[in-house]
């Protein structure tokens, strides 16, 4: 697939599949900005991470230590005339709410300032789901809601020119399913923009009691009523009406529009629409002309809280939304399904699977090697002996210690430290019997004021901050703790030397040695009996980014000297059989090639370095080499008007891999000038945690799907078939793909996992295909099973109705996706393996 430095010189008109982080990083560059500024947050870090950072040369781009930093670096920029894009998440938003409101009434002519927030009302990695539109209009800033892919692309021109016209901040509220979905989007010819000149007298800028009324009183009268008539005249499409044959009507905001259309393709009505893009102002005008042309009952349908209802029904119209105790925040096509049957005749019943098995709990995990593991397991003992009560935590990575019971709470970033000092200051002789936990990057980010105010207020305790050198929960990103920042540039921070600057008892440990890690934190604990507040500095580096080479394997069990004790079973790189024997799986990442944390743990010397015998078994073959094939020709009527597929699996098997290779089919047959859509699960979910992806093309509009709409459900996980509505997803005549393979959750016991027996009787009467794609795989010499995903999708080919699509055109988009000769040739003999299963 083309990298994006690539794609920013596609021509006009060109019509591409884009993330809808890309595209909107897209529209930043075609647009004409001169800067972007963020923090890293889920669903919005790809905007900077995987696009703007690889045009440095068009842009000036950088990660900022927090929001709050990042916005007052993105006001700078525009006070220095250039247009500025600031990303982040809806947390992120109000960590930098005094910056926000306080530029909000900047009423000064400088470049254009856009905040891009990405909402996550599900939530899929957000502690809460609070609507920010609320925030925003009581900081009189206009709010833009991208409608779709096409949308999030167009929306980089809108806000820029809307916010120069203006003189205001504009906000882009991207929803999290868009943000981290695909759909086709046609370009638009590049601009360039000249920068505005510097202000002659930045005392505008001033905001003391006398000028922060000035200015508020100016965008009331001033702002304001240019926003509306703005929004009125609508000279950017953000209001779209579409008259209907049926006699009822729906106003829509945002991405809920692509939801409602897959809804209503299904049962087949036609009600008018009034799609808007924008929820501050809104078009009263147009909302009032609208309302009067709809006989019937007219709905509202939107994500977040009721603040669109709300606002309808203060003009006087009687709008049908969420009931007043409804918990929906974010609609799919069923519940809008649903919805609408309560209130309207509509021809839609659905035969729901009521499972007589729960599906496992699947809570997100470390990595395997993580450098938090040691640390986890020394934390986890002292509060088996009730040495510690409690770990108060922060957000990132180190949440997931949660789930090894070495963490309790989680407050929001930054404070893990300053939630313990209020609790020591209220139980002084608990001092000793608390710590806090966080990262790296949080430290930086705002947990330096707490250790500050830990040594201002004599307050005594242990604070662990575990430097894995990255913002890791959010895919990597530098940190002042990395060596270099987004640039590549090296800096001079030092973390260790920051925290000592404030004046506390500092210790920098390896995290990989358990012994130390368990003696340090016993001494720092009895040191707060004493009135002392230590912070302990465990070192070592995340496991995305440790070299490839550096994670295989080089030990093994003596089975001679193992007594089945378990104490090595603390990873998923090792699982034990019916009779307690540990087993290394290929998962097991070597702890980096630092001392394995289970070999330290084994009492008995039974872990061992790998024998000659075992490096050679576990040796791949040479392959030879294959040519890249050649697409073929497909006529639009040899195909069916849609296809869909949804699989089920577990984080780290690779099911976005699904997406981009039948992205890629779609794109060679006449689906690539209709539409194709896929979505996929982000956020910590896929850190071992149940993930689910969609794709589909023709007739389709949203990547979340309505009930008996899929042809094609793939199962990677055995166990993952339970998860609620799953198989309702499935046609009357579609097909189940089941791949043999089950994962045993961490802290999970092997007689609470579903057995296969009791799976095979939920899915009677079903089509139903089953593989072993692992065992395939690692018989083609892929011990770590990664192009198992690649022998179902041979097997997806050949199954109706994707079986239309002849096979040279499936090879072609995979060898396209696969980025060296040795993948490729592997991916080859998967995918031929997989059409041989049938």
């Amino acid at each position: 697939m083309p990298k994006f430095n690539e794609l920013v010189e596609s021509s006009a008109g060109s019509k591409l599949l884009l993330q809808g982080n890309g595209a909107f990083a897209l529209g930043v560059i075609h647009a004409g900005y001169h800067a972007a500024d963020g923090y890293p947050g889920t669903p919005s870090t790809e905007v900077i991470d995987k696009y703007l950072s690889q045009v440095q040369d068009s842009i000036r781009v950088g990660w900022s230590v927090s929001e709050a930093v990042a916005v007052g670096v993105g006001v700078g920029h525009a006070v220095a005339g250039h247009d500025t894009v600031v990303t982040m998440k809806i947390p992120g938003v109000f960590q930098a709410a005094d910056v926000i409101t306080t530029a909000a009434f900047y009423t000064t002519e400088m470049g254009a300032l856009v905040f891009y927030a990405a909402t996550d009302y599900v939530p899929s990695s957000t502690q809460h789901v609070i609507d920010a539109r609320y925030f925003f209009a009581a900081a009189r800033l206009p709010v833009l809601e991208p409608r779709n892919h096409q949308d999030m692309y167009d929306m980089a021109w809108i806000a820029s020119d809307l916010s120069r016209q203006c003189k205001t901040p504009v906000v882009i509220a991207a929803s999290g399913v868009l943000a981290h979905s695909d759909g086709l989007v046609v370009l638009k010819p590049r601009r360039t923009v000249t920068p505005r000149p510097i202000p002659p007298d930045l005392r505008q800028l001033m905001t003391m009691p006398s000028i922060a009324r000035s200015n508020y009183n100016k965008v009331i009268q001033e702002r304001m009523p240019a926003l509306r008539t703005w929004v009125e005249q609508d000279p950017s499409g953000l209001v779209r009406e579409t008259a209907g044959s049926d006699k009822w009507g729906i106003i829509l905001c945002g991405e809920s529009e692509i939801i409602v259309a897959e809804a209503l393709h299904l049962v087949g009505v036609r009600p008018s629409l009034l799609s808007l893009a924008v929820a501050n102002p809104l078009p009263q005008v147009r909302i009032l002309e609208f309302a009067r042309k709809v006989n019937g009952k007219l709905f509202v349908i939107e994500d977040g809280d009721r603040f669109l209802e709300e606002k309808i029904r203060a003009l006087g119209i009687p709008v049908i939304g969420k009931e007043e105790q409804s918990i929906i925040t974010d609609w799919n096509p069923e519940l809008v399904l649903e919805f609408f049957a309560r209130h309207v005749p509509l021809s839609y019943h659905t035969n729901k699977k009521t499972l007589a098995m729960k599906p496992v709990s699947r809570p997100p995990a470390i990595c395997p090697g993580c450098p938090y593991r040691a640390f986890a397991l020394a934390v986890s003992q002292l509060k088996k002996q009730q040495k510690i009560y409690a770990a108060f935590g922060d957000i990132g990575c180190s949440t997931l210690l949660h789930f090894l019971n070495a963490l309790d709470t989680v407050l929001c970033m930054g404070a893990s430290e300053s939630m313990r000092q209020g609790f020591v200051m209220s139980r002084p002789e608990m001092a000793g019997q608390v710590i806090s936990i966080i990262g790296d990057s949080c430290e930086c980010h705002s947990g330096l004021d707490a250790t500050r105010n830990a040594v201002f207020r004599n307050t005594p305790g242990v604070k662990i901050v575990l430097d894995n050198s990255v913002t890791a929960m959010t895919g990597g990103q530098p940190a002042p703790s990395s060596p270099t920042n987004l640039a590549g540039q090296p800096h001079k921070f030092l973390l260790q030397r920051a925290v000592e600057a404030e004046g506390c008892r500092t210790v920098t440990l390896d995290a990989y040695d358990l012994k130390e890690v368990e003696k340090a934190l016993k001494e720092a604990l009895e040191l707060a009996t004493q009135g002392q507040f230590s912070v302990l500095i465990l070192q070592g580096l995340c496991m995305q980014q440790v070299d490839s080479k550096k994670k295989l394997r080089q030990i093994e069990h003596n089975y001679e000297k193992c007594k089945k004790c378990s104490r090595c079973n603390i990873c998923p790189g090792i699982e034990a059989d019916d009779s307690k024997t540990p087993h290394f799986t290929n998962l097991c990442a070597y702890c980096g090639s630092r001392t394995p944390v289970c070999k330290q743990r084994c009492p008995f010397g039974a872990i061992v370095p790998v024998t000659e015998s075992e490096e050679k078994k576990d040796k791949p073959p040479v392959l030879p080499k294959v040519s890249d094939a050649k697409a073929g020709t497909l006529r639009k009527e040899a195909l069916p008007a849609a296809l869909r597929v949804a699989i089920r699996g577990i984080g780290g098997q690779g099911n976005l891999f699904f997406g981009k290779v039948l992205a890629e089919v779609a794109l060679r047959t006449p689906y690539g000038a209709m539409q194709i859509v896929k979505g996929d699960t982000h956020g910590m979910a896929q850190l071992g945690g149940p993930v689910i992806s969609t794709f589909g093309c023709g007739q389709v509009f949203s990547p979340v799907f309505a009930p008996a709409s899929v042809d094609v459900l793939v199962v990677m996980e055995l166990s993952e078939i339970l998860r609620p509505g799953f198989l309702d997803l499935l046609k009357p005549e579609g097909t189940i793909i089941v791949n043999n393979f089950a994962a045993l959750p961490a802290n999970t016991r092997k007689e609470d996992y579903p057995k296969p027996a009791d799976i095979e009787k939920e899915l009677v009467g079903y089509h139903v295909i089953r593989l072993d794609a692992n065992r395939i795989a690692y018989e083609l010499g892929d011990k770590f099973g990664k192009i198992a995903n690649v022998v179902v999708v041979g097997l997806l080919s050949t199954i109706t109705p994707f079986n239309q699509i002849p096979e040279d055109i499936w090879l072609s988009a995979l060898m396209t996706i696969s980025p060296n000769e040795l993948v490729k040739t592997q991916n080859m003999q998967a995918f031929q393996r997989g059409r041989q299963v049938i």
